[in-house]
């Protein structure tokens, strides 16, 4: 791909009200393909990794669908379980509640893959993407919960807490522990696309060659939509029903988004969102939207959170040091930025 990277500094407030947007993707609306193909298709939806996981497959049979879906789900369920810290019995939940013991929990290859990439990105990225940000467990972004900002006081105890240097692998035994009583893990940055990815393995496993799988708003595709592209549509986080433009996917890929619009609140006119910046303890306040896109899921995973925090000088950095992978941002001053495949791409 050819990633020369070009800046758009939008001209007036309607197209600031336009454009930011089409950056943020909330999810996925899959255009329809066109009729006459003789290919069966089947989609699903299961909740899992705290939000719904959408799968999309075209095959010989609806029961052969029906089977190699379900051998996906299935997959994406079991890892899920080792590695969300909402389980009691994962282990990512055994990890969280040994911290400062000295005890050594055992860890799957798969769980040992994702934090070992983890603590890769939080070198690569210079501390931006931290596993051990669940330490900031005073904030409280679930549905129902009483949201607010925490006490300053609370916030930096918590914060003192964060560190990857703090999290000890043992790479031969297959074992992980953290250093210090209060630390805790929160793979939600690093795991969701290891683990989409291995369910999407499963669907050729079983010879499916043509699927799409969303897991709240991180697209994998592979194949093609009953013959044509799969046409992914990227919607207004205000106005969720709206598609303001579409991506047309084919062969095998990832589009993953980040963005402050999903899981927040405002407090005092400002929004307090998910992302949280592990050097401040506080929502991340270098972009309110990105949306990444590559073939491969190594080379996006995790950086969603991490440009969330660097913002436009760490994207356009992070795009001349990586030129397969593509990137749209919106910076907090509402001015876009990507890099050229990305934006001449988006089909109105």
């Amino acid at each position: 791909m050819n990633n020369r990277a070009s800046t758009h500094l939008l001209p007036s407030r309607r197209a600031v009200v336009r454009a930011i947007p089409a950056l943020m993707v909330l999810g996925v609306a899959l255009q329809p393909a066109h009729a006459g193909m003789e290919q069966q298709q089947r989609r699903e939806s299961r909740m899992m990794l705290g939000t719904r996981v959408d799968l999309v497959a075209g095959g010989r049979s609806q029961l052969w669908l029906a089977e190699a879906m379900d051998s996906a789900f299935s997959e994406m369920a079991r890892l899920s379980a080792q590695m969300s810290r909402y389980e009691p019995g994962s282990a990512v939940g055994k990890i969280n509640r040994a911290a400062g013991s000295g005890g050594c929990v055992p860890v799957s290859s798969e769980l040992m893959a994702v934090l070992q990439a983890g603590l890769s990105l939080h070198a690569r990225t210079g501390g931006m993407f931290d596993m051990t940000v669940g330490a900031l467990q005073s904030w409280h972004f679930e549905p129902g919960s009483h949201a607010s900002v925490p006490p300053s006081d609370v916030l930096a105890r918590e914060q003192g807490l964060i560190g990857s240097s703090g999290l000890i692998l043992g790479a031969r035994a297959k074992t992980a522990r953290l250093a210090r009583s209060g630390m805790a893990l929160d793979l939600g940055g690093v795991a969701k696309l290891p683990i989409l990815a291995a369910g999407m393995r499963r669907l050729e496993d079983w010879g499916v060659k043509n699927a799409l799988i969303n897991g709240g708003g991180d697209v994998l595709y592979l194949g093609r939509n009953q013959g044509q592209p799969w046409r992914v549509g990227v919607r207004d986080p205000r106005q969720p029903g709206r598609v303001l433009g579409v991506l047309a996917l084919q062969g095998q890929g990832v589009l993953a988004a980040s963005g402050d619009y999903e899981r927040c609140f405002f407090e005092n006119g400002q929004r307090q969102h998910h992302i949280l910046d592990p050097k401040t303890g506080r929502p991340s306040r270098g972009a309110c939207g990105v949306s990444l896109w590559a073939r491969d899921i190594a080379a996006v995973n995790g950086l969603g959170a991490a440009l969330m925090i660097g913002g436009r000088e760490f994207a356009q950095d992070l795009a001349a040091r990586t030129p397969e992978l593509q990137i749209m941002l919106v910076d907090q001053d509402q001015l876009m930025w990507a890099t050229a495949v990305m934006r001449n791409s988006l089909q109105s």
